[in-house]
Parts: structure tokens; sequence; C-alpha cells
């Protein structure tokens, strides 16, 4: 993997880059849609090229080491080949998931020991053994071990657990540098930031990150109940430290307001659920503002979801109908909405960094994010 930092805006921290994997290259900032079960939720392969364009997508180890299996996933020759995909794939490596689903879980300094939420089996994700399953999936970009606390703990609890999770990146590491990629193309790893809400925990996390020395560097555990103001909080204090020639990844963010407003603060790389979660539920972004579909408002309104997107003309179709759709439960009134909304958020990281490039980030957001966030 190669990053190379392209321009850094006059006015703010907002970057352009450019990430080069053997899948492909990717302009940041980017947003990567969520297929954690090897799957973008109603969303065909071939339509996140050709309608989403998306540049990479994110997968989960946690849900793919219990269902399929990495038996599956290497007699199909790796998450690329199972599911159709060409371009670049990250994986997160399980820990979010590991706290927050699992019914049962014990840490030790071995790793995490967890029960199945399909089915109740016991499992132990070690550093080692995460670094072995992200092998197997074949990610471009996989993810250390990380314990994610909860947003309320206490700071004695979170110094404990950021110092687990430096211990386990460490191990990480050293695994990934004894073992080989499985599917002829190279992968990298990135460490994890953590530390909730606590700044200085945050920078001695950073810091000692940078010291084990990671091609990239994400920021974890935020967006996890903590208030707007305190995550970018946080993310100011560490993207102040982390180098700038490395690519930052902001896990698990967030609205299109949470995206414009941690660009300005020196973030390159988003994912979350909420373009295809709340799609499901009729609440679509558009270039206009925000819409909840399944209001009576639009029983009679003819007019095209959004006229600024570009969409095939296949897909431009009316704000009534699509209502139809979801108030009569039509599947296909589903997967409309999700691709809106993927579609809606790689516009608006296309726009970003076009500002970023053109020195005109602030005014630029200060011009699009009132319009974008308006309930319409």
């Amino acid at each position: 993997m190669d990053f190379t930092l392209q321009h850094t805006d006059a006015s703010t921290r907002a970057r352009a880059g450019r990430l080069i994997t053997d899948h492909g290259a990717i302009d940041t900032p980017v947003f990567m849609p969520v297929g954690t079960v090897a799957s973008v939720k109603g969303i065909w392969t071939h339509e996140l090229v050709s309608d989403v364009k998306a540049q990479i997508i994110l997968a989960n180890t946690y849900h793919l080491y219990l269902r399929p299996g990495t038996d599956v996933l290497s007699a199909a020759g790796g998450l690329h080949q199972f599911m159709g995909w060409n371009g670049p794939l990250l994986t997160d490596s399980g820990g979010f998931q590991v706290f927050s689903l699992s019914p049962l879980r014990k840490l030790s300094e071995d790793g995490a020991e967890f029960k199945s939420h399909l089915d109740g089996s016991k499992h132990l994700f070690t550093p080692e053994s995460v670094i072995d399953i992200q092998r197997t999936i074949g990610a471009d970009i996989m993810m250390v071990l990380d314990e994610c606390p909860p947003g309320d703990v206490s700071s004695d609890y979170a110094q404990k657990s950021n110092e687990l999770t430096l211990r386990w990146a460490a191990r990480c590491k050293a695994r990934a540098a004894e073992t080989k990629p499985l599917y002829g193309h190279e992968q990298a790893l990135f460490g994890i930031v953590q530390g909730v809400v606590y700044p200085e925990i945050r920078r001695e996390s950073a810091r000692r990150l940078i010291e084990i020395d990671f091609p990239g560097y994400a920021i974890g555990g935020l967006s996890v109940g903590e208030r707007a103001e305190q995550m970018y909080d946080m993310v100011d204090v560490t993207t102040e430290i982390l180098p700038a020639d490395r690519p930052r990844y902001l896990m698990g963010v967030g609205t299109p307001a949470n995206l414009l407003e941690n660009i300005e603060r020196g973030i390159d790389m988003f994912d979350c659920v909420m373009p295809t979660r709340n799609g499901r539920n009729g609440m679509l972004f558009t270039t206009e503002g925000i819409i909840n579909i399944r209001n009576a408002k639009w029983k009679n309104d003819f007019s095209p979801v959004d006229e600024n997107l570009g969409l095939p003309s296949s897909r431009a179709l009316s704000k009534a109908y699509l209502r139809h759709l979801h108030i009569a439960g039509e599947i296909q009134g589903l997967q409309i909405a999700s691709l809106q909304n993927l579609t809606f958020y790689v516009w608006l990281m296309t726009q970003a960094r076009h500002a970023i490039l053109n020195d005109r980030f602030a005014s630029w957001k200060s011009e699009i994010l009132p319009r974008i966030d308006r309930r319409l």
C-alpha cells in the first residue's frame, strides 16, 4: 500500500490524497460502503461500481469468521473472489463486534473470549488469530485487534483498556510480519487509536502506535454515544499527532455533517451503516436535504428523488413512486433508497475533495452543509 498526500486545504486541515492498493487506487477523502457479511445490504456488486462508484468497501472479520467461515473463504480464494468484488477491501478486526454483540465475553492478556451471537458457541480472538483470519479473508487493509470500551467508562478503565490495546497492536504487527498474504496481493495493517473521550489517553495512544509504526492509522471508539462535540475534540487531538504522510480512518462515522466536520479536522477515510440502514427505514439523503419518503406529503409528488446526482434514467424515479414502494413493503423500495443514500455519500466525498484541491473547503462546507442537513 502506498499513500500520497496530494494537497491540504489552505484554511483548514482538510486533506486530499491517493491510496494505492494492488486492487486499485482510492482518492481521499473517501466513504466506504459497509459490506459486513460480504454484502452491502440490498445492493448488487455491479451497482457499487456503476451507480454508487464506490472505490473501496468494508467487511467484518467477526461476522465472516462465524459465517461462512474461514474454510469457505479459503476454498473460494479469498473474499474478493467469493463476493465478486475486484476493488480494494478493508476488514475491521472484529473487536467492536465482540464487545457489542457477544452475550458473554472475557478479556485477558491473551485476547477476547466470546460466545457467538448466532449459536452461543465459544471462541477466542487473539491478536495473532485475527491476523490469520484477515490473511484468509484477503482484505487489502487489515485492522489490529482492539478493545472498544463504552463511551462512559472512567479514565482509569480507559487507561487500562488502552494499554491492553497497545500491547495487542504490537503483537498484531509481529504476526503480520511473520506471515504472508495468501492470494498474491499485498495487505497493509492499520493501528487503532483508542482512549474514549480522554484527550491525554488519546494522545498517548497515538504516540505509542506511531512508535510501533503502521502504514495507516484508524481512530476507534467514537460515535458510541458521546456528544458530537466530544467526538470532534477527540479527532482534533488525535490528528494533531498522527503523521501527515499516513492515511487516517475514522471508524463507524457517521452523518453527512459528521463527515464534513471530520474532513475539516484531517480525516481521510470513513465507513458507516447509516446510508443503507436509514434508507431501509425510509430516510433519504439528497443533495437538497433529508427526506422521510414515507410521509404523506410525497404521495402526489412526481418529481425525481434527486435531480443532481446524475443517476441513470432507470433510477430517476419519482418521490411518489418510491413512497408507494415503501408503504407497500416492496423490497425494491428499500434497494432504491439504499442506492440513493450510498450514491449521495460518495458524491459528497467527491465534492469535498474537489473543494480541498481548490483551497475552498471552508466556504464550500458553509454553503452545502445547511442545504444537505435540512429536513424537507
